[in-house]
């Protein structure tokens, strides 16, 4: 039975690293997969052209993983903040309304501010009302650096309780991962292909195949 599913991303390349082997796998299982990207690469701290590369780098990112559709809300990285808390969670509610998902990935509350401001949004959004009702899984995905920067105990640490087989979907995860040309860095780089790729062994093995992406579910209904 094909499912809508709806991973919202933070920036650009949050999907593929958090998420991007569990997309290619359901897309190839004839499920609907729409991207969110709600910041960005924009000015004040960023000139126009670094947002414009990201973008055309997630649209290649995103041909590779079988995304359907994606929409870039272009809000300015680390000023999420800045948007009164109405306007922004009425954003991502208006998203989640308008693909009416059955599953919703979204960021792990972790060390950047933009990542814990859109799981608080997400929160509210996929309350289970109205078109909600249908959101079977809600599930937070881990990002390389950002999630695993966190302090240790004195703020939430990423423990997953769901590990999806991607055994088969690596080498496409790595392939969109190495569409990120401007935000991916060299190992030993902490978001580097190699760093992905051993996270994704680890989570694997943790549940007893090859290759993994871990979840942490908020709520499962069914």
């Amino acid at each position: 039975m094909s499912r809508r599913v709806l991973v919202i991303a933070p920036h650009p390349d949050d999907e593929t690293l958090g998420a991007g082997g569990t997309i290619a796998k359901w897309a190839a299982a004839g499920q609907e997969i729409t991207v969110l990207v709600v910041s960005g690469h924009l000015p004040p701290l960023y000139p126009q052209e670094a947002f414009d590369t990201t973008v055309d780098e997630a649209q290649k990112a995103f041909a590779i993983l079988g995304v359907a559709k994606s929409t870039f809300l272009k809000i300015p990285a680390t000023h999420i903040g800045n948007v009164p808390v109405h306007e922004f969670n009425g954003a991502i509610d208006a998203a989640v309304q308008a693909c009416e998902p059955h599953v919703v990935l979204c960021p792990f509350p972790d060390r950047h501010i933009d990542h814990r401001l859109i799981f608080d949004a997400v929160q509210v959004a996929t309350r289970p009302v109205g078109v909600r009702r249908s959101i079977e899984i809600l599930a937070a995905y881990e990002t390389l650096s950002e999630t695993h920067w966190n302090a240790p105990h004195i703020e939430p640490n990423f423990t997953p309780n769901w590990v999806v087989d991607i055994s088969d979907h690596i080498d496409q995860k790595l392939a969109a991962l190495s569409c990120y040309a401007s935000q991916i860095p060299p190992f030993p780089g902490a978001r580097s292909r190699e760093a992905c790729r051993a996270l994704a062994q680890f989570r694997g093995t943790q549940a007893g195949f090859g290759y993994g992406e871990g979840f942490h579910v908020i709520r499962m209904v069914g």
